[in-house]
């Protein structure tokens, strides 16, 4: 049963899958720089990742992400059983965003404070670490449109460089309804927030969440568990953005993966 578990779960990875005998596990050779890695261990493995222990299920799942910046390798320890993960690194290119109004780019003293408060919120529900295992059927397109800003790239706001992209732009007409990527429970759902506008996050398990921001539309409320493929708003062009669009990131708690990268996601043609 263990096998054939670990066979299902090497299909969902494509290839980045941690494989387990008794408390060792076989991990790939490489990960690439913002990527989420989903492994499998025997049931009542402790798991660390970097030194710090993960969530383990009672069926030996466990999660880890590799941020943007990760230079690597990642050390895992299964049990007493340890292995070093090195990290592929990435081309990161710069995209310069011209006609973004000036107090979006270095707001006010009080504006600066109201940002800082709305992110603080936003920070304290990436925190949530329960034994769901929503994110393990894989993950679909919340939306279908042209890609128009990727993970990863350093945005310039009319000459002024700041952090890299957290997440994936996807071009689509203001109103088009967005869909629950994958299972999970809302933990953040606000209309109005100053850089993001409509701003949702739903909570996958083990730390794993997704967020959507700049919505016209919000249809979900805190708490409440909805299916992949349920409408939970609609995309738009609320906060600092510059065109309708929906802005899809992915955490795995404070780290922001690629969702490009995630299972079940095919590489746009």
């Amino acid at each position: 049963m263990r096998t054939l578990a670990c066979a299902l779960l090497g299909a969902l990875l494509g290839g980045a899958t941690v494989t387990a005998t008794g408390a060792t596990a076989a991990l790939p050779a490489s990960v690439q720089q913002g990527a989420l890695v989903i492994g499998h261990a025997a049931p009542g493995t402790r798991v660390t990742v970097a030194g710090k222990p993960v969530h383990v299920g009672d069926d030996g799942l466990f999660v880890f992400g590799v941020g943007r910046d990760e230079a690597g390798p990642v050390a895992v320890t299964l049990g007493r059983d340890r292995r070093d993960v090195a990290v592929t690194p990435r081309d990161w290119p710069i995209e310069r965003v011209e006609g973004v109004p000036p107090k979006t780019v270095n707001p006010p003293a009080a504006i600066a404070a109201r940002i800082a408060r709305e992110q603080a919120e936003v920070v304290a529900a990436r925190t949530r670490d329960d034994s769901r295992e929503d994110f393990a059927k894989g993950f679909a397109w919340p939306v279908t449109g042209r890609i128009s800003g990727r993970f990863g790239n350093q945005r310039i706001y009319d000459g002024d460089p700041k952090a890299p992209h957290s997440g994936m732009d996807i071009a689509v007409p203001e109103g088009t309804p967005v869909k629950a990527p994958a299972d999970g429970v809302i933990t953040f759902a606000k209309p109005d927030l100053y850089l993001t506008g409509g701003t949702l996050l739903l909570d996958h398990g083990f730390g794993l969440s997704s967020n959507f921001l700049h919505l016209s539309r919000i249809d979900v409320k805190v708490g409440q568990h909805v299916r992949q493929g349920q409408v939970i708003g609609a995309a738009g062009r609320t906060g600092r953005a510059t065109g309708p669009h929906l802005h899809w990131g992915f955490n795995w708690f404070g780290v922001r993966l690629d969702p490009l990268l995630l299972p079940g996601i095919a590489q746009p043609l």
